[in-house]
């Protein structure tokens, strides 16, 4: 496969110096000959975008729907997840953002052909294809011609995104998705900047775009980090955004930071006493569904009919429990429960099954 013809989103800035131009995501980014645009993987190579991380997977497995987390699609049902190398973010608690992590997972990475991880997923009983870990954004290209071939193959596709893309990309982005899980990182722009390497707008223009021009069902990720992102005015401050721009329906998931060594920003773990009130807090504000993450708790990952408050979902650390639902609607009060459910729960459980894949992409 040639990985220059297949690349999108970019131009020619000047004939002269070789160099191009990425309107990919909001940075823009202008490459010189034998450079790399800030997600590392977009490449000037001879005048010519270069997609160095195409097909470059790493970490294939089937994980519950559950850990992207997703709580209202499919529940119980199995997803088979994977992610590639790089990101256009450079959040100060994330290993993508030590330096030489990208190379490193491009020399230890497996390349898959699109029709291979297709066949993975339906030989394993899958019934959707995520693509996590890093930003599919940067690897938008090979997600979308897998999701193309997900999509006539009969499975759903996830994303899980920063969501920090650009305005002409969203649309061919998001065109084969079904589901996402949109990573909203904070909510002031002065904390995008510092500790994420981005800015908050672009990020708001991709929630309304989901909300307003898609049928694609999302939810929200806020990982709350103590002292830099948990501020009880910007919460409500985001809070009243969702309320205003989402509704009270979507889904917001808290979920606790962990400390990985390698990473070089925040070093304290989110207490479970915290998540708890930023649930609190957003429930008071009028959302319907909030639950904490990466934290063992039945009680706040359970879902509850809004109406007559009989416990829907029961899950224990992704595992899903009792299952009240007649479709998408309460058992008891027949409340209409947003998302996409079926008669039945899946019986996947919480396992997390890594797969051994044999490279076919050269």
């Amino acid at each position: 496969m040639n990985l220059r013809s297949s690349a999108r989103w970019w131009s020619v800035e000047s004939e002269a110096d070789k160099t191009i131009g990425c309107y990919l995501c909001p940075k823009q980014c202008v490459i010189d000959e034998g450079s790399r645009g800030a997600c590392y993987v977009r490449k000037n190579v001879k005048g010519a975008m270069s997609l160095e991380g195409y097909g470059r997977g790493i970490s294939y497995r089937v994980d519950p729907i559950e850990k992207k987390p997703l709580y209202h699609f499919l529940p119980g049902t199995p997803v088979l997840s994977f992610g590639s190398v790089g990101c256009n973010l450079s959040c100060e608690y994330c290993i993508h953002s030590v330096p030489g992590v990208a190379q490193e997972l491009i020399d230890n990475s497996v390349a898959l052909k699109p029709e291979r991880v297709v066949e993975m997923a339906i030989s394993r009983g899958c019934r959707s294809i995520a693509f996590t870990d890093n930003d599919p954004v940067v690897w938008a290209e090979y997600m979308i011609e897998t999701a193309r071939l997900a999509g006539e193959a009969g499975l759903k596709t996830v994303a899980v995104t920063s969501g920090y893309i650009s305005r002409q990309a969203r649309p061919a982005f998001f065109h084969y998705i079904d589901a996402a899980n949109i990573d909203l990182k904070g909510f002031e722009n002065a904390f995008y900047k510092k500790i994420i390497g981005g800015s908050l707008q672009p990020v708001l223009n991709t929630l309304r775009y989901l909300k307003t021009q898609t049928e694609i069902w999302f939810e929200l990720t806020y990982l709350l980090l103590e002292g830099k992102n948990d501020d009880a005015e910007v919460l409500r401050r985001m809070c009243d955004w969702v309320l205003l721009n989402l509704g009270n329906d979507v889904p917001l998931h808290f979920t606790a930071y962990h400390p990985h060594e390698l990473a070089k920003g925040n070093d304290k773990p989110t207490s479970h006493e915290r998540l708890i009130w930023a649930r609190d807090l957003a429930l008071g504000l009028g959302l319907k569904y909030v639950y904490v993450g990466n934290v063992y708790d039945e009680q706040r990952e359970s879902t509850y009919c809004p109406s007559c408050h009989k416990v829907l979902v029961r899950r224990n650390w992704f595992k899903i429990g009792s299952y009240d639902m007649n479709m998408d609607r309460c058992s008891v009060c027949d409340c209409r429960i947003p998302g996409v459910f079926e008669a039945e729960k899946g019986d996947w459980g919480r396992k997390s099954l890594p797969l051994k894949v044999i490279p076919n992409l050269k």
